[in-house]
């Protein structure tokens, strides 16, 4: 397990432990799944994941408040990766928001837009469910309220705007969580110096820094106004303190605003997790 580990300083009474656990990407498969998913499984599998899966589960259980996961849990829907996803996010000690992947019936096979989200929400359902909200998820944990939103494809609802204020109104500092992160100039700028492809798989990017795109990730990424006027509340909401993310498989911490931090938290597929001490 490779522990990396940051401290936020926001005032509290007592502090508070956060393990924050991302892409683990599990390819789980049986006989109930088709040979498609077996075949994706082969290709993917990597054993390793489930072994540090369970390295962070025992740590944060021995040292932490809470396991916070944000997404990309399972590589694709299975009944094996399902199962398996419902017996982590049922443990009290975790915290989960779905990702992109956690949706994909095939990776890479299909335009994955709020059509094809809901269907694969039923279909989980239909395979008994995860048993925790994969959309919009809070809990309070040491006087801190952690609110989870699903921003797996690159968008934010209005709805999920209404529910957010409404955990504000509860006047606890707010961690967000979701999959994706945030557009900020020096998460951009890294990444294309690291990873020169033809998007950077964040959120928010205006038109001037989506020329680099490619058509289709520009079509795919651009931000619509429910997004852009979640992206404005958060920045400027004081409660919110912090935001924890994940999808980039990079670790990375960076300012939006003088007082909110963004920690991009990379891949638990290789053992990588972020202990935050919020003190």
């Amino acid at each position: 397990m490779k522990l990396e580990k940051s401290t936020l300083e926001i005032v509290l009474e007592r502090p508070v432990k956060l393990l924050h656990v991302t892409d683990t990407h599990l390819t789980l498969v049986d006989e109930r799944d088709n040979e498609r998913k077996h075949a994706l499984a082969k290709r993917l599998r990597d054993p390793d994941k489930e072994k540090y899966l369970c390295e962070q589960l025992d740590y944060a259980r021995e040292n932490c408040d809470l396991l916070v996961h944000t997404g990309d849990l399972m590589d694709f829907v299975s009944h094996a990766n399902v199962e398996k996803a419902r017996e982590v996010v049922s443990d009290e000690k975790v915290f989960f928001i779905a990702g992109n992947h956690d949706y994909s019936q095939y990776v890479g096979e299909a335009w994955e837009d709020k059509a094809y989200r809901m269907n694969s929400y039923m279909e989980i359902e239909r395979m008994g469910g995860l048993g925790v909200p994969m959309l919009f998820n809070s809990r309070v944990a040491g006087g801190v309220n952690i609110v989870g939103i699903d921003n797996s494809y690159y968008l934010f609802e209005d709805w999920q705007i209404v529910r957010l204020k409404k955990e504000v109104e509860k006047g606890l500092p707010v961690i967000l969580t979701f999959h994706d992160p945030l557009f900020e100039q020096s998460l951009y700028d890294y990444h294309y110096e690291h990873s020169p492809e033809d998007c950077t798989y964040i959120v928010g990017c205006d038109e001037e820094h989506l020329l680099r795109y490619s058509e289709f990730r520009a079509y795919q990424q651009r931000p619509d106004e429910p997004t852009l006027r979640m992206i404005d509340y958060i920045k400027s909401e004081p409660l919110i303190k912090a935001i924890l993310t994940g999808h980039l498989h990079f670790s990375f911490e960076s300012r939006l605003t003088p007082t909110l931090t963004q920690y991009v938290t990379g891949g638990a597929y290789d053992g990588t997790c972020r202990e935050l001490t919020i003190v």
